[in-house]
């Protein structure tokens, strides 16, 4: 993408009443929207947050779905999610959000026990043991998500990385946490969740086509 189709992206970002772009010192001084996310949606519906969300894809699937339920994705890169903001715009889904910030603030722009569902697709593996903690389900990540996560709120992670798969599934069985479901090739196997195959990524139906497995693990936090 050239930087002038980024700088125009940037800039209609601005005008979307559906993407948040904070400063990082708004969000550590005390982000407003933390606790009172109803206030932008004007409901009390669940809150799902798909994380890394890039162009907004996943968010926008199930946001069309399941129009009682709040969809906010979340990403740094906003020249990627404005697709799935613009998408959104219209089609007048008003139960769709974008925040541009790190993911690693999440503890910091929700309370807790503001969150229903998690979703983490296709995240970079961070293959080399020197960027262990920018896994997105390393330890220290999965503390923040069960601060905003409701006590039996859910964690998806859906990732082609064979080693993301086995890091997440071998770390959440060693310290005990839930696992509610895992298979290492989803569309080979026909107990997986529709939820999980009906809905696909650009990227993932790439890899489908490649041959490539699509692995899923379904788990709850526990502490």
């Amino acid at each position: 993408m050239g930087s002038k189709n980024k700088l125009k992206r940037f800039r209609e970002n601005d005008t979307f009443s559906n993407v948040i772009q904070p400063e990082r010192k708004e969000v550590l001084d005390g982000f407003p929207l933390k606790g009172n996310w109803h206030t932008h949606f004007n409901n009390n519906n669940p809150i799902v947050l798909e994380l890394g969300c890039g162009k907004g894809e996943y968010t926008i699937a199930l946001a069309r779905k399941n129009p009682d339920i709040n969809y906010i994705g979340i990403d740094l890169k906003g020249a990627r999610f404005w697709r799935g903001a613009k998408t959104a715009l219209e089609e007048n889904l008003t139960n769709v959000a974008f925040i541009r910030t790190q993911i690693e603030l999440i503890d910091l722009l929700f309370a807790e026990n503001e969150v229903d569902e998690i979703w983490i697709t296709f995240p970079d593996p961070q293959i080399k043991y020197t960027r262990t903690k920018h896994r997105l389900t390393n330890a220290e990540f999965l503390k923040k998500y069960n601060t905003v996560l409701k006590p039996e709120g859910i964690v998806n992670l859906k990732t082609d990385s064979e080693f993301m798969h086995g890091y997440t599934l071998g770390l959440l069985h060693g310290a005990g946490h839930e696992v509610l479901y895992a298979h290492h090739d989803i569309y080979k196997n026909a107990h997986s969740p529709e939820e999980v195959t009906s809905t696909q990524t650009f990227y993932e139906s790439q890899y489908l086509e490649t041959g490539k497995p699509i692995t899923y693990i379904k788990f709850k936090i526990r502490y």
